[in-house]
């Protein structure tokens, strides 16, 4: 690699490690299943911790009991078998004034790992064996091997990075550093593709100092600030992504304009006449709330412009989400278009066919081809329960144009699905998707109208997600948050049964609300109880509490592995009350909406998401009555515990997104986006929601202003995205 002009990650992306000394065969093979195979790959493995070897804890200073974390070098290694059969490999780390045991069961492979004079940093709870201190099965980062020519002092420095999951790929730190070093040394200065205005406004240093800084620092605030500006790299990439998405949509989508008068979202209960919008919020049980007014003030404004609306819609559980999406339908039907509700399960779609129709019973639509000029309005499912003979009515229905809503799971993207002028989307749970599958969506869309323009579209979630997290995965939409709950509504009671009194008191109190005439929840994490995992299974959870505790109730059983036609028949009879008890799987977490339903009771609730619970919670507490619900289960470990205090101390789901944010970290919210080189390594939303919230205004300007003039950064973006996407962004 010669030292020429400024190179980009491009450049690096090109050149193999195997280009660097002392890199053969044996270690490309190594690196390769760390993932790494280029000198870009080796500068973006970043340390996942360091030492300071200014502040080494002596082995003397050690107490038993301490979690502590030892540097220093191996004494002497035996491997050999328990009584039992079991593998144990026994060393001696010395420091220099004293020596510590460490002992490993179970892990014959340490023996290779932990050889005679190697450096390693070990990290584990100290306890006490014969008189002596000892570390079992500790955690084990080999900094320096013990090969003669790796003990170069100088190379150790004050700080030590510490890379991950290298032990069984067969490199130490130490080697990995050495790589890292040489490929800086030899790449020399790195050409950064950020104007000086955004790292002078935003106190960011240099992309050349960020990517030494970050393997190499002189100190521990120089690795914060490199890992500061590493972050905001990905963060912007990501926000220039979508931003980039937005503008290409504003300039090249044709959409419908469909106006509606905003006075009509002021109509009382009970007055008659005017649009479907008017007549349908007249005919609703309540007015609508300042939030839900509100948001459906932004879905009107997007309704009338050319532009295809793109709208995110959040809202807790019981905020009337459904409400929203059905007045924004009512726009598109006055409008002689068709509208479109597609859900994730077939459980979901056919409780929103059932409560749709509800909802919608005595509207009529104007209809030039039927006598008197009108007909009721039509509603229908299309799913894969549906015979071939009712399939085929709906589908030639629909491509007529006579049915005006039509609800769905993902057959709805089926080729033989034609609509005659689709002018509405909603989405209702589909956070699991990110920009591609809308992309699929909305190009569907523009097929289903005589017009060939996009349909407007509403993607729904009533879980609950940080704002930091929905700046990434949907900053391609608006956002509109429903956080106000409609009038009448009682805070559910929740409580965590620890004890065996506990849980009778619970079961008690399904029986006291069946005895009122209401029903009640029994949520188990799994369809059968699994030798494996101790958690409760429906099924014989089912028979226990038929036999026992609920004996004498009405207990019916639905889990995901039923036929569709029996959970159906299962959720009815549940509804119409000739099933006082439900036992279920998550089968039923969103969607499900039975107001007679006060109490739901938790099985092994440490298994869930807190996410999950609030959702589950939400199942009840959809009316003015009094509700309840009860978590059984001993977590584990402590992060359940963290979770079920949460969740029985709050029952606002922003909050507990929040919680669940920083208990459990971003990878189970961004986790659901494709992998790909344009993951989060370094950026943490709950740490860096001030750079986040930089790289969205950065983003915006650079967009705002053409990157056209960036060739530099359009080059990097093209590295980071695939070749469909590139082709999307930037064929212009």
């Amino acid at each position: 690699m010669s030292e020429l002009a400024p190179r980009r990650l491009r450049q690096l992306g090109e050149l193999s490690v195997d280009q660097l000394r002392h890199v053969g065969q044996r270690r490309v093979a190594a690196l390769r299943e760390l993932d790494v195979e280029s000198i870009l790959d080796l500068l973006g493995y970043y340390p996942r911790r360091y030492v300071d070897r200014t502040r080494r804890v002596d082995v003397s200073e050690l107490t038993i009991g301490d979690e502590a974390a030892v540097y220093g070098t191996v004494a002497t290694v035996r491997a050999r078998r328990t009584r039992q059969g079991r593998s144990m490999v026994e060393a001696t780390i010395e420091d220099g004034a004293e020596s510590l045991d460490v002992v490993f069961f179970n892990q014959a492979w340490r023996s290779r790992q932990l050889v005679v004079g190697a450096q390693v940093l070990l990290y584990g709870r100290v306890v006490e064996y014969r008189g002596r201190r000892q570390l079992t099965n500790p955690v084990v980062d080999v900094v320096v091997g013990a090969s003669a020519d790796e003990r170069d002092a100088g190379r150790v420095g004050r700080i030590v990075p510490i890379y991950p999951a290298l032990g069984k790929a067969g490199l130490t730190s130490w080697e990995m550093g050495g790589f890292v070093e040489e490929s800086l040394r030899r790449a020399g200065p790195l050409l950064d593709p950020m104007p000086d205005w955004v790292l002078a406004e935003n106190d960011l240093v240099s992309r050349t100092q960020a990517y030494r800084a970050i393997h190499r620092p002189a100190a521990l605030e120089d690795a914060e600030r490199a890992r500061r500006r590493l972050a905001f790299d990905e963060l912007v990439r990501l926000q220039l992504l979508l931003a980039l998405r937005r503008r290409r949509l504003e300039r090249e989508s044709s959409g419908l304009v469909q106006r509606a008068d905003v006075r009509d979202l002021d109509v009382g209960p009970g007055e008659v006449g005017g649009s479907l919008l008017r007549q349908f919020l007249a005919g609703h049980r309540f007015q609508l709330t300042g939030a839900q007014r509100r948001v459906l003030g932004d879905i009107l404004a997007d309704m009338a412009s050319p532009v295809p609306m793109h709208r995110l819609l959040q809202g807790d559980v019981g905020s009337g989400k459904t409400v929203v999406a059905l007045a924004a339908m009512m726009i598109t039907v006055d409008h002689h278009r068709q509208a479109a509700l597609m859900a994730p399960t077939e459980v979901l779609a056919e409780q929103h066919l059932a409560s749709i129709r509800a909802d919608l019973a005595g509207l009529r639509v104007a209809d030039e081809a039927v006598l008197g000029g009108s007909r009721p309005l039509n509603v229908q499912l299309l799913s894969g329960r549906l015979r071939v003979a009712q399939r085929r009515s709906v589908l030639e229905q629909v491509a007529r144009g006579e049915v005006d809503v039509v609800v769905g799971t993902h057959a709805l993207l089926s080729e033989d699905v034609t609509f005659r002028e689709l002018g509405l989307a909603v989405v209702d749970e589909q956070h699991r998707f990110g920009v591609e599958q809308r992309a699929l969506l909305r190009a569907k869309g523009a097929q289903w109208s005589q017009l060939g323009a996009e349909p407007d579209l509403l993607v729904m979630t009533a879980t609950p997600i940080p704002r930091t997290a929905a700046m990434v995965l949907f900053g391609d939409l608006e956002h509109s948050v429903l956080d106000e709950l409609p009038p009448g509504r009682v805070p559910v009671t929740t409580a965590w049964a620890q004890t065996a009194a506990d849980e009778a008191r619970s079961w008690q109190r399904v029986r006291d609300e069946v005895a009122l005439g209401h029903r009640a929840y029994v949520i188990c994490p799994l369809v059968e109880e699994s030798e494996r995992v101790a958690a409760a299974g429906a099924v014989e959870e089912h028979a226990r509490l038929s036999a026992g505790a609920l004996e004498g109730l009405r207990v019916g059983l639905v889990h995901g592995q039923m036929a569709s036609a029996a959970k159906e028949a299962v959720m009815q009879a549940f509804r119409t009350g000739e099933l006082d008890v439900l036992v279920a799987t998550v089968v039923i977490e969103v969607g499900v909406d039975v107001a007679d339903a006060t109490v739901i009771v938790i099985e092994d609730a440490w298994r869930f998401g807190l996410a999950q619970l609030h959702q589950l919670r939400g199942r009840v507490g959809r009316s003015d009555l009094v509700s309840f619900c009860y978590v059984f289960g001993a977590p584990p470990a402590d992060d359940g515990r963290q979770r079920l205090e949460a969740f029985v101390a709050c029952d606002d789901g922003f909050a507990l997104a929040e919680i669940d944010l920083a208990l459990r970290g971003e990878g189970t919210i961004l986790g659901v986006r494709q992998r790909g080189r344009s993951d989060l390594r370094l950026a943490s939303l709950t740490r860096d929601a001030d750079v986040l919230a930089m790289a969205h205004h950065v983003a915006g300007r650079l967009v705002e202003a053409d990157l056209r003039d960036q060739a530099a950064l359009v080059d990097e973006l093209r590295l980071f995205v695939g070749d469909e996407e590139a082709a999307y962004l930037f064929k212009s």
